[in-house]
């Protein structure tokens, strides 16, 4: 079980948090990398091939214009992405939570729940990351700020059940004291995915171009995962700092 439901947390610590969401993907190998290869790793992959054989012959063409000139299939694309992402997230987050009480999380379940809290977590997702472009818009640290006060709504919606609004005003609080170490861990997960994505990558293109972009998706994916394990784990995390509530308590939202 995760060192989470042994003892009250006194602090959000980054270090436990990266090893507890190391430990549920590690206890749940087979379900965590199925989903990420089904509903990321593929359609990436397949959007990749898909982008360089319609370019060839014209490699020098840049991606904003190509997809300016085909506008129906990049909406399409970004809306079956953001979809696939928000399916994804859900799926992780519910098994994330049910593998911190004791228990087995199984594909079945998993799915079921992402799917029935399909449209909350889109909209969650999508309040979210306005509310933070604009906040980037107008200065960059307001939307830093905004993007840490609601880093756990999603996971909130999926666990505890509340409207978009209850959930945001659920994150601000939870998240209340712990935001600078909130920003520690995302900058880790986000700089280390981006190194890792940017870096493996070239390495196999350079000897192989379809492998290369085989790994890049399964980098990807695996850094998809992570970040969606790790919301998952910070939200029972923060739960414990700000409230006491063990993480086998977090069952009876689901019975």
């Amino acid at each position: 079980m995760s060192s989470a439901a042994l003892e009250r947390a006194d602090r959000f610590r980054i270090g436990r948090v990266l090893h507890d969401s190391f430990s549920v993907i590690r206890r749940n190998l087979v379900l965590c990398a199925g989903l990420g290869v089904v509903l990321y790793a593929v359609p990436r992959f397949a959007l990749s091939i898909w982008y360089f054989q319609a370019i060839a012959g014209n490699e020098k063409i840049p991606l904003w214009a190509f997809f300016s000139e085909h506008v129906m299939l990049a909406i399409a694309g970004l809306l079956f992405y953001v979809g696939v992402i928000a399916i994804l997230q859900t799926a992780l987050t519910r098994a994330g939570i049910v593998d911190m009480q004791g228990r087995t999380p199984t594909a079945s379940d998993c799915l079921g729940v992402a799917l029935a809290l399909f449209f909350p977590v889109l909209l969650t997702s999508l309040v979210v990351t306005l509310a933070f472009m604009l906040g980037l818009f107008l200065l960059i640290v307001p939307g830093i700020l905004l993007l840490l006060r609601w880093s756990v709504a999603v996971p909130v919606l999926i666990q505890e059940r509340l409207n978009i609004l209850d959930s945001m005003a659920r994150s601000r609080d939870l998240t209340k004291g712990s935001r600078w170490a909130l920003l520690g861990l995302w900058l880790i997960l986000i700089m280390g995915g981006t190194l890792v994505g940017l870096a493996v990558p070239r390495l196999f293109i350079a000897l192989n171009f379809n492998f290369g972009l085989i790994v890049e998706a399964l980098v990807k994916a695996a850094a998809t995962v992570l970040s969606s394990v790790a919301a998952a784990v910070s939200y029972a995390e923060l739960r414990q700092v700000r409230e006491g509530t063990c993480v086998e308590k977090l069952a009876e939202i689901f019975s």
